[in-house]
């Protein structure tokens, strides 16, 4: 049996929150909106009412009467939490509050999509970690259920620094990430280039190795950013990157077979 699960919007744009409210209804049959709020006070007496209970919340940062963080410094807030906002200034606040995603409106229905899916991964570890170890219930069986949530479960954007500011980059705009003078960049297809605190070997696990392949120990790349291959005469493939990097990239022998196959996309 499918679990359902409770939604709360707090949205005090109405046309934003009916938006959102059909997306939910028309493409999610396991959700069921419970209940919709405008302003921080009244998220606040919802969420005190031990009569009512969300296991997600759909919230947007700016409401009538202030913030959405000032729920969170005024009530205990159990439920999956996605931020959904017009700005991207707000994504490191809001991931400091435990947020599950951060969507930038309008909503993109794939993101939307994604951001469900981590809601439902991180519900059902939490049903499994609250199980007694006496349980009839098989273990193993849900374990398989969480790890093999596919694609939407990988990293969607990354918050990184430029300047003195902060700023979101989807995940689909990488062209490579790569490792130099022991620090890991990420460069956007438009060339633009970030330090992030992730290793190449932590960024392994969170892109998905459909769109991303780690060439070397010192490079991964995006699909999107292969703009042809050449061998070498060191009998080595030379990839061609777009943007084009300041140094040169080679595919290590021991991974040749693996890359050529995920090319082929098999």
């Amino acid at each position: 049996m499918t679990p359902q699960y409770h939604v709360l919007i707090i949205e005090d744009e109405l046309p934003a929150q009916t938006n959102l409210r059909r997306a939910i209804e028309k493409h999610f049959e396991d959700l069921h909106i419970i209940s919709a709020q405008t302003s921080v006070q009244g998220s606040v007496e919802w969420l005190r009412n031990p009569e009512h209970h969300a296991d997600i919340i759909f919230m947007d940062v700016e409401l009538s009467d202030g913030m959405c963080f000032d729920i969170f410094n005024q009530v205990e807030v159990k439920a999956k939490v996605v931020i959904t906002t017009a700005f991207d200034s707000y994504a490191v606040r809001a991931f400091r509050t435990g947020s599950i995603d951060y969507l930038l409106k309008p909503i993109d229905p794939e993101e939307l999509e994604a951001a469900v899916e981590r809601c439902r991964h991180a519900l059902k570890a939490d049903r499994m970690a609250a199980l007694p170890a006496s349980s009839n219930i098989d273990l193993e069986a849900l374990k398989k259920a969480l790890t093999t949530s596919g694609e939407n479960s990988y990293r969607k954007r990354f918050v990184v620094r430029f300047g003195d500011r902060l700023s979101v980059i989807e995940t689909a705009q990488v062209a490579y990430f790569y490792a130099e003078d022991k620090s890991t960049h990420l460069v956007t297809g438009e060339g633009r280039r970030y330090i992030l605190d992730q290793s190449l070997d932590q960024l392994s696990e969170e892109i998905s190795p459909d769109d991303f392949f780690r060439i070397s120990r010192n490079c991964t790349v995006s699909i999107r950013a292969i703009a042809g291959i050449s061998k070498h005469p060191s009998n080595r493939l030379k990839v061609n990157l777009i943007p084009k990097p300041d140094f040169e990239v080679f595919v290590s022998r021991s991974r040749t077979t693996d890359f050529m196959t995920w090319l082929e996309g098999r």
